[in-house]
Protein backbone atom coordinates (compact mmCIF):
# COMPACT_ATOMS: atom_id res chain seq x y z
CA UNK A 1 0.00 0.00 0.00
CA UNK A 2 1.07 3.58 -0.89
CA UNK A 3 1.92 6.19 1.40
CA UNK A 4 0.82 9.15 0.75
CA UNK A 5 1.78 12.21 2.56
CA UNK A 6 2.79 16.00 2.09
CA UNK A 7 6.67 17.54 2.03
CA UNK A 8 6.97 20.43 3.73
CA UNK A 9 8.66 23.43 1.86
CA UNK A 10 12.29 23.33 2.50
CA UNK A 11 14.20 26.62 2.02
CA UNK A 12 16.27 25.92 4.95
CA UNK A 13 17.03 22.59 3.67
CA UNK A 14 20.73 22.83 3.69
CA UNK A 15 20.86 24.60 6.69
CA UNK A 16 18.72 21.92 8.47
CA UNK A 17 21.38 19.18 6.87
CA UNK A 18 24.29 20.92 7.98
CA UNK A 19 22.56 21.10 11.57
CA UNK A 20 22.31 17.53 11.69
CA UNK A 21 25.75 16.76 10.81
CA UNK A 22 26.77 18.86 13.74
CA UNK A 23 24.42 17.39 16.35
CA UNK A 24 25.70 14.25 15.51
CA UNK A 25 29.60 15.37 15.87
CA UNK A 26 28.68 16.47 19.20
CA UNK A 27 27.07 13.53 19.85
CA UNK A 28 30.27 12.11 19.69
CA UNK A 29 32.61 14.65 21.17
CA UNK A 30 30.19 14.79 24.20
CA UNK A 31 30.78 11.13 24.80
CA UNK A 32 34.37 11.35 25.29
CA UNK A 33 35.58 11.35 28.83
CA UNK A 34 38.51 13.47 28.36
CA UNK A 35 36.46 16.50 26.89
CA UNK A 36 38.22 19.71 27.44
CA UNK A 37 36.53 22.49 29.06
CA UNK A 38 36.65 24.84 25.73
CA UNK A 39 34.29 22.23 24.29
CA UNK A 40 31.89 22.10 26.58
CA UNK A 41 31.80 25.70 26.09
CA UNK A 42 31.62 25.55 22.73
CA UNK A 43 28.70 22.61 22.95
CA UNK A 44 26.74 25.45 25.27
CA UNK A 45 27.72 28.22 22.50
CA UNK A 46 26.44 26.10 19.71
CA UNK A 47 23.29 24.93 21.71
CA UNK A 48 21.88 28.67 22.44
CA UNK A 49 22.78 29.90 19.00
CA UNK A 50 19.03 28.61 18.01
CA UNK A 51 16.52 26.96 19.55
CA UNK A 52 16.54 24.46 16.64
CA UNK A 53 19.98 23.37 17.39
CA UNK A 54 18.22 21.90 20.53
CA UNK A 55 15.71 20.33 18.79
CA UNK A 56 18.47 18.32 15.89
CA UNK A 57 20.60 17.30 19.37
CA UNK A 58 17.75 15.59 21.19
CA UNK A 59 16.77 14.17 17.47
CA UNK A 60 20.35 12.84 17.66
CA UNK A 61 20.11 11.49 20.64
CA UNK A 62 16.93 9.45 20.16
CA UNK A 63 18.85 7.97 17.50
CA UNK A 64 21.86 7.24 19.89
CA UNK A 65 19.22 5.89 22.20
CA UNK A 66 17.94 3.07 19.25
CA UNK A 67 21.57 2.46 18.82
CA UNK A 68 22.18 2.01 22.31
CA UNK A 69 18.82 -0.20 22.34
CA UNK A 70 20.00 -2.31 19.42
CA UNK A 71 23.58 -3.12 21.27
CA UNK A 72 21.29 -3.65 24.30
CA UNK A 73 19.68 -6.32 22.79
CA UNK A 74 22.35 -8.19 21.07
CA UNK A 75 23.87 -10.80 23.35
CA UNK A 76 27.22 -10.81 21.85
CA UNK A 77 27.49 -7.53 22.49
CA UNK A 78 26.07 -7.36 25.66
CA UNK A 79 28.43 -9.83 27.08
CA UNK A 80 31.41 -8.68 25.43
CA UNK A 81 33.66 -8.27 28.95
CA UNK A 82 36.19 -5.41 28.44
CA UNK A 83 39.45 -6.22 30.72
CA UNK A 84 42.04 -3.80 30.08
CA UNK A 85 45.48 -4.25 32.11
CA UNK A 86 46.26 -1.18 32.41
CA UNK A 87 45.46 2.33 34.09
CA UNK A 88 43.45 3.27 30.50
CA UNK A 89 40.75 1.27 31.58
CA UNK A 90 37.93 4.14 31.59
CA UNK A 91 39.65 5.24 27.95
CA UNK A 92 39.40 1.76 27.29
CA UNK A 93 35.74 0.91 27.46
CA UNK A 94 34.55 4.41 26.40
CA UNK A 95 36.50 3.65 23.10
CA UNK A 96 35.11 0.44 22.60
CA UNK A 97 31.34 1.49 23.34
CA UNK A 98 31.69 4.37 21.30
CA UNK A 99 33.06 1.77 18.46
CA UNK A 100 29.66 -0.44 19.36
CA UNK A 101 27.48 2.42 19.08
CA UNK A 102 28.91 3.92 16.13
CA UNK A 103 28.50 0.31 14.26
CA UNK A 104 25.21 0.55 15.21
CA UNK A 105 24.58 3.45 14.25
CA UNK A 106 25.92 2.93 10.53
CA UNK A 107 23.55 -0.29 10.82
CA UNK A 108 20.71 1.77 11.93
CA UNK A 109 21.35 3.94 8.95
CA UNK A 110 22.27 6.91 10.32
CA UNK A 111 24.76 8.48 8.27
CA UNK A 112 21.73 8.27 5.45
CA UNK A 113 19.18 9.74 7.85
CA UNK A 114 21.38 13.22 8.30
CA UNK A 115 21.73 13.66 4.64
CA UNK A 116 18.42 12.83 3.43
CA UNK A 117 15.20 14.68 3.75
CA UNK A 118 13.02 11.67 2.78
CA UNK A 119 13.58 7.83 3.45
CA UNK A 120 11.85 4.79 2.16
CA UNK A 121 12.25 1.28 4.50
CA UNK A 122 12.38 -1.77 3.02
CA UNK A 123 8.92 -2.37 3.60
CA UNK A 124 7.14 1.07 2.11
CA UNK A 125 6.91 2.85 -1.39
CA UNK A 126 5.41 6.29 -0.31
CA UNK A 127 4.14 8.89 -2.23
CA UNK A 128 5.56 12.41 -1.44
CA UNK A 129 3.95 15.43 -2.85
CA UNK A 130 6.73 18.63 -2.55
CA UNK A 131 6.08 22.49 -1.91
CA UNK A 132 5.47 23.16 -5.78
CA UNK A 133 3.16 20.67 -5.73
CA UNK A 134 5.45 18.09 -7.79
CA UNK A 135 5.12 14.51 -6.41
CA UNK A 136 7.64 11.63 -6.01
CA UNK A 137 7.35 7.87 -5.53
CA UNK A 138 10.31 6.77 -3.90
CA UNK A 139 11.02 2.64 -4.72
CA UNK A 140 11.85 0.55 -1.42
CA UNK A 141 15.00 1.71 0.67
CA UNK A 142 15.35 4.93 -1.27
CA UNK A 143 15.87 8.27 -0.31
CA UNK A 144 16.04 11.78 -1.65
CA UNK A 145 17.59 15.23 -0.49
CA UNK A 146 15.39 18.06 -1.46
CA UNK A 147 16.80 21.82 -2.01
CA UNK A 148 14.39 24.15 -3.72
CA UNK A 149 14.72 27.68 -3.67
CA UNK A 150 12.91 30.73 -5.45
CA UNK A 151 14.97 30.05 -8.53
CA UNK A 152 15.65 26.28 -8.55
CA UNK A 153 14.14 23.18 -7.82
CA UNK A 154 16.67 20.87 -6.96
CA UNK A 155 16.79 16.62 -5.88
CA UNK A 156 19.67 14.30 -4.92
CA UNK A 157 18.62 10.49 -5.43
CA UNK A 158 21.11 9.43 -2.24
CA UNK A 159 20.15 6.39 -3.41
CA UNK A 160 17.94 3.64 -4.99
CA UNK A 161 14.76 4.70 -7.09
CA UNK A 162 12.23 7.19 -7.57
CA UNK A 163 9.75 8.60 -9.94
CA UNK A 164 8.21 12.23 -10.58
CA UNK A 165 5.86 14.15 -11.71
CA UNK A 166 6.96 17.57 -12.19
CA UNK A 167 4.54 20.23 -11.58
CA UNK A 168 4.92 23.14 -14.66
CA UNK A 169 7.38 26.22 -13.61
CA UNK A 170 10.13 26.84 -16.30
CA UNK A 171 11.37 29.61 -14.39
CA UNK A 172 12.51 27.40 -11.89
CA UNK A 173 14.17 24.39 -13.38
CA UNK A 174 13.61 21.05 -11.76
CA UNK A 175 16.96 19.02 -11.73
CA UNK A 176 17.49 15.10 -10.12
CA UNK A 177 21.34 14.43 -9.23
CA UNK A 178 21.86 10.67 -9.33
CA UNK A 179 25.81 10.21 -8.49
CA UNK A 180 27.40 11.86 -11.31
CA UNK A 181 24.34 11.87 -13.54
CA UNK A 182 22.30 15.14 -13.52
CA UNK A 183 18.54 14.95 -15.20
CA UNK A 184 16.73 17.94 -16.37
CA UNK A 185 13.16 18.02 -16.49
CA UNK A 186 11.62 19.72 -19.25
CA UNK A 187 7.88 19.53 -18.17
CA UNK A 188 7.70 15.61 -17.96
CA UNK A 189 7.32 12.66 -16.13
CA UNK A 190 10.12 10.01 -15.86
CA UNK A 191 12.16 7.85 -13.18
CA UNK A 192 15.26 7.87 -12.47
CA UNK A 193 16.89 4.92 -10.74
CA UNK A 194 20.61 5.03 -8.84
CA UNK A 195 22.41 0.93 -8.96
CA UNK A 196 25.38 0.13 -8.14
CA UNK A 197 27.05 -0.01 -12.12
CA UNK A 198 24.80 2.32 -14.01
CA UNK A 199 22.35 5.05 -13.82
CA UNK A 200 18.87 4.64 -15.92
CA UNK A 201 16.75 7.38 -16.42
CA UNK A 202 13.27 6.62 -17.96
CA UNK A 203 10.61 9.44 -19.54
CA UNK A 204 6.98 8.34 -19.18
CA UNK A 205 5.97 12.15 -19.82
CA UNK A 206 7.24 14.87 -22.43
CA UNK A 207 10.83 14.83 -22.48
CA UNK A 208 14.41 14.99 -20.04
CA UNK A 209 17.56 16.34 -20.68
CA UNK A 210 20.47 13.71 -18.92
CA UNK A 211 23.72 15.14 -18.08
CA UNK A 212 26.95 13.76 -16.91
CA UNK A 213 29.62 15.66 -14.34
CA UNK A 214 32.11 14.43 -16.57
CA UNK A 215 32.92 17.74 -19.13
CA UNK A 216 33.86 15.06 -22.18
CA UNK A 217 30.26 13.29 -22.07
CA UNK A 218 27.66 15.07 -24.30
CA UNK A 219 24.05 15.76 -22.73
CA UNK A 220 21.57 13.72 -24.55
CA UNK A 221 18.19 13.81 -24.94
CA UNK A 222 15.20 11.84 -23.41
CA UNK A 223 11.55 11.32 -24.74
CA UNK A 224 8.64 9.66 -23.83
CA UNK A 225 8.91 6.01 -24.29
CA UNK A 226 13.05 6.00 -24.10
CA UNK A 227 15.07 4.79 -21.16
CA UNK A 228 18.76 6.22 -21.15
CA UNK A 229 21.25 4.21 -19.21
CA UNK A 230 24.58 5.73 -18.16
CA UNK A 231 27.46 3.18 -17.48
CA UNK A 232 29.49 4.41 -14.71
CA UNK A 233 32.54 2.26 -15.33
CA UNK A 234 32.80 3.38 -19.45
CA UNK A 235 31.08 6.99 -18.99
CA UNK A 236 29.07 6.17 -22.44
CA UNK A 237 25.24 6.59 -22.47
CA UNK A 238 23.11 4.23 -24.12
CA UNK A 239 19.30 5.35 -25.22
CA UNK A 240 16.79 2.55 -25.64
CA UNK A 241 13.05 2.29 -26.41
CA UNK A 242 10.97 1.11 -23.07
CA UNK A 243 7.56 0.01 -22.41
CA UNK A 244 6.33 1.81 -19.00
CA UNK A 245 4.53 -0.72 -17.17
CA UNK A 246 7.66 -2.77 -17.67
CA UNK A 247 10.25 -0.05 -16.35
CA UNK A 248 7.41 0.96 -13.73
CA UNK A 249 6.83 -2.54 -12.42
CA UNK A 250 8.79 -2.05 -9.12
CA UNK A 251 5.65 0.30 -8.08
CA UNK A 252 3.85 -3.28 -8.14
CA UNK A 253 6.41 -4.84 -5.73
CA UNK A 254 8.11 -6.47 -9.54
CA UNK A 255 10.91 -6.47 -11.89
CA UNK A 256 10.19 -7.36 -15.75
CA UNK A 257 13.80 -8.63 -16.84
CA UNK A 258 14.93 -10.01 -19.92
CA UNK A 259 17.87 -11.60 -20.20
CA UNK A 260 19.37 -9.41 -17.36
CA UNK A 261 22.34 -10.33 -14.99
CA UNK A 262 21.35 -12.07 -11.30
CA UNK A 263 23.57 -9.42 -9.71
CA UNK A 264 21.03 -6.97 -10.93
CA UNK A 265 17.98 -9.05 -10.08
CA UNK A 266 19.39 -9.43 -6.71
CA UNK A 267 20.60 -5.84 -6.30
CA UNK A 268 16.48 -5.12 -6.64
CA UNK A 269 15.19 -7.61 -4.05
CA UNK A 270 17.93 -6.29 -1.78
CA UNK A 271 15.73 -3.28 -1.69
CA UNK A 272 12.72 -4.51 -0.22
CA UNK A 273 14.88 -7.09 2.34
CA UNK A 274 16.29 -6.54 5.59
CA UNK A 275 19.43 -8.54 5.81
CA UNK A 276 21.58 -8.62 2.67
CA UNK A 277 21.66 -11.06 0.15
CA UNK A 278 24.78 -11.87 -1.70
CA UNK A 279 25.59 -14.21 -4.87
CA UNK A 280 28.59 -16.62 -4.27
CA UNK A 281 30.85 -16.10 -7.51
CA UNK A 282 31.27 -13.27 -10.07
CA UNK A 283 30.27 -16.28 -12.44
CA UNK A 284 27.21 -17.11 -11.23
CA UNK A 285 26.79 -13.26 -10.48
CA UNK A 286 26.67 -12.65 -14.19
CA UNK A 287 24.19 -15.58 -15.23
CA UNK A 288 20.85 -14.42 -17.18
CA UNK A 289 17.47 -14.22 -16.10
CA UNK A 290 14.29 -13.48 -17.69
CA UNK A 291 10.80 -12.86 -16.48
CA UNK A 292 8.31 -11.00 -14.61
CA UNK A 293 9.60 -11.26 -10.39
CA UNK A 294 7.90 -10.47 -7.02
CA UNK A 295 11.05 -8.71 -5.95
CA UNK A 296 9.18 -7.21 -3.03
CA UNK A 297 7.93 -11.18 -1.76
CA UNK A 298 11.67 -12.01 -1.09
CA UNK A 299 10.77 -15.83 -0.54
CA UNK A 300 9.11 -16.07 -3.85
CA UNK A 301 11.74 -14.38 -5.96
CA UNK A 302 14.19 -16.52 -4.12
CA UNK A 303 12.43 -19.83 -4.72
CA UNK A 304 11.86 -18.40 -8.70
CA UNK A 305 15.71 -18.12 -8.77
CA UNK A 306 16.57 -21.62 -7.96
CA UNK A 307 14.11 -23.24 -10.02
CA UNK A 308 15.34 -20.77 -13.35
CA UNK A 309 18.87 -21.48 -12.24
CA UNK A 310 19.28 -24.33 -10.92
CA UNK A 311 21.07 -23.02 -7.65
CA UNK A 312 20.89 -23.49 -3.45
CA UNK A 313 20.32 -20.82 -1.13
CA UNK A 314 21.98 -20.88 2.61
CA UNK A 315 20.46 -18.55 5.32
CA UNK A 316 22.80 -17.37 8.05
CA UNK A 317 20.65 -15.58 10.37
CA UNK A 318 20.03 -11.96 8.21
CA UNK A 319 22.53 -12.89 5.35
CA UNK A 320 21.51 -15.19 2.47
CA UNK A 321 24.00 -16.72 0.09
CA UNK A 322 23.10 -18.10 -3.40
CA UNK A 323 25.44 -20.40 -4.58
Amino acid sequence: MLLEKPMPGNKATRAQRKRNAEAADWILRNADLKQSAEDKDRFKQWLDQDPENHRAYRAAERLLGDARTAIESDPALLNINIKPHNSAKPLTAAVLLLACVGTAFLMLDGPMRIQADAIAETDEMPVLTLEDGSTVQLNASSAIAVNFDGKHRNIRLLRGQAFFQVAHAPERPFTVQAGTTRVTALGTAFDVRLGEADTEVTVTENSVLVESNDATTSSVRVTQGEQATYDQNSGQTAIQSVDALVALAWQRGQIAVENAPLSYVVEEMNRHFSGKIVVAGTALAQRRVSGTIAIADTNAALAFIKQVLAVKTTRIGPLVIIR
